[in-house]
C-alpha cells in the first residue's frame, strides 16, 4: 500500500506555482505567512533564504527548500539587501502572461521558481505536520528525479508554450513527492518527532503501516499484525512507539476516523456504510467514536460540512 500517496489523498493536498522570479542586483522580497505550505527553487544565480529564529541559508543552482507550515520568510539577492513585501497581484499577472517577475537591477542573475502547497482544511493528517520547520535540499543530495522536475520546470518557462500553468502545477505536484522522499531516505528524518512520516523510513513500521493502510477495516490486534509483519509483538511495540510515536491501534483509529470524516465530507454513502467501510460493525459504536474523536457525531459533520459553499471542511471543532 503507498501510505504516502493515501495521505496526499485524503487530505488533498495540491500544488501551485506562485511566481517565477528573475532576479538582478539588490533585490529582496519578504514572503508573508501563507495558510499551506511555501517552496523554493533555485534554478540560477543565487539567493538567501532568511527565517525569523534559524540561521540563513545560501540556496545555489538546483537547491530546494519546503517551509511546511508557510512561515513568513524572506528571500534576498544578498545578506545586506533590503526586502520589499512580494506583490502577489503582479506575481499572478505576469505568470498568467507566461512570463517571470522581474526583480533588482540587470543584468538578470538569478532565477527562483516559487511554489505553494495547500490542503482540505478539515483534514487532520498531513505530511507537512510531520516535517521541521524548515526541509532544506542542496542540490548534491538531491535524487536524478528531482533534478530532472527542475529541469523540466527551467525549460516550461523558457518556451512558454500554451498550457504553462498547468504543466507547472503538475511538476510541482512532482516535486513535492520527489522531496518527501529524499527526507524519508536522509538521516536528517531521526532528528524529527516520532511520525507517520518518519514510519516511512524504517522497515518494520512502513510495512505494518502498509499493512494498516491496505485494510483498514480489518479487526487488527498487535498480535496478528506483528504476524503478518514477520516480528515480534515486543518489536513491533517498540519500533512503532519510538518511530510512529503511538502503539498500532491508536494510529489505527486515527485514520478510521479521517477517512470517515473524508467520506463524510464529500461522499454520498449513508452513516452506517461509511461505518462499516472503517471496519465498525455496530453504527451506534461509530457514531460514539466518531463525536469523540471530532467532537461531534457524524451526521451533525456531515451537514456542517455541507453548509457552508465552496468550503472545504468547514466543520466544527476544525
Amino acid at each position: 500500500m503507498d501510505i504516502l500517496a493515501a495521505v496526499l489523498s485524503t487530505a488533498a493536498v495540491r500544488g501551485s506555482v506562485a511566481a517565477t522570479l528573475t532576479a538582478g542586483a539588490g533585490w529582496g522580497l519578504r514572503m508573508a505567512e501563507v495558510p499551506g505550505a511555501a517552496f523554493h527553487a533555485v534554478t540560477s544565480g543565487s539567493a538567501h533564504l532568511e527565517v525569523a529564529g534559524r540561521p540563513p541559508i545560501r540556496l545555489m543552482p538546483g537547491d530546494v527548500v519546503l517551509l511546511p507550515t508557510g512561515v513568513e520568510h524572506s528571500l534576498l539577492g544578498s545578506p545586506d539587501a533590503r526586502a520589499e513585501p512580494f506583490d502577489h497581484v503582479r506575481a499572478e499577472a505576469a505568470l498568467a502572461e507566461g512570463g517571470r517577475l522581474v526583480i533588482g537591477e540587470p543584468p538578470v542573475t538569478t532565477q527562483i521558481i516559487c511554489a505553494s502547497y495547500d490542503q482540505d482544511p478539515a483534514a487532520r493528517w498531513s505530511p507537512f505536520a510531520a516535517l521541521p520547520p524548515v526541509v532544506y535540499l542542496p542540490a548534491l543530495s538531491a535524487p536524478p528525479g528531482l533534478r530532472t522536475s527542475l529541469s523540466l520546470i527551467s525549460d516550461e518557462l523558457a518556451g512558454a508554450g500554451p498550457g504553462l500553468r498547468p504543466v507547472l502545477d503538475h511538476v510541482v505536484n512532482i516535486v513535492l513527492i520527489q522531496l518527501l522522499r529524499a527526507w524519508i531516505e536522509a538521516s536528517s528524518h531521526t532528528a524529527a518527532a516520532p511520525s507517520w512520516l518518519r514510519g516511512l523510513a524504517d522497515p518494520t513500521t512502513r510495512s505494518a503501516l502498509g499493512e494498516l493502510h491496505r485494510d483498514p477495516a480489518f479487526p487488527w490486534t498487535i498480535e496478528s499484525l506483528a504476524r503478518q509483519v514477520g516480528v515480534s509483538r515486543a518489536t513491533l511495540a517498540r519500533r512503532f512507539g519510538s518511530e510512529v510515536g503511538t502503539s498500532p491501534g491508536s494510529y489505527l483509529n486515527g485514520w478510521r476516523m479521517e477517512l470517515a470524516a473524508r467520506s463524510l465530507r464529500t461522499g454520498t454513502d449513508t452513516v452506517g456504510a461509511v461505518a462499516r467501510s472503517v471496519g465498525y460493525g455496530s453504527e451506534y459504536a461509530f457514531n460514539r467514536a466518531f463525536a469523540r474523536h471530532h467532537g461531534v457525531p457524524p451526521g451533525r459533520y456531515r451537514s456542517a460540512a455541507g453548509s457552508v459553499p465552496g468550503a472545504r471542511g468547514a466543520v466544527p471543532g476544525h
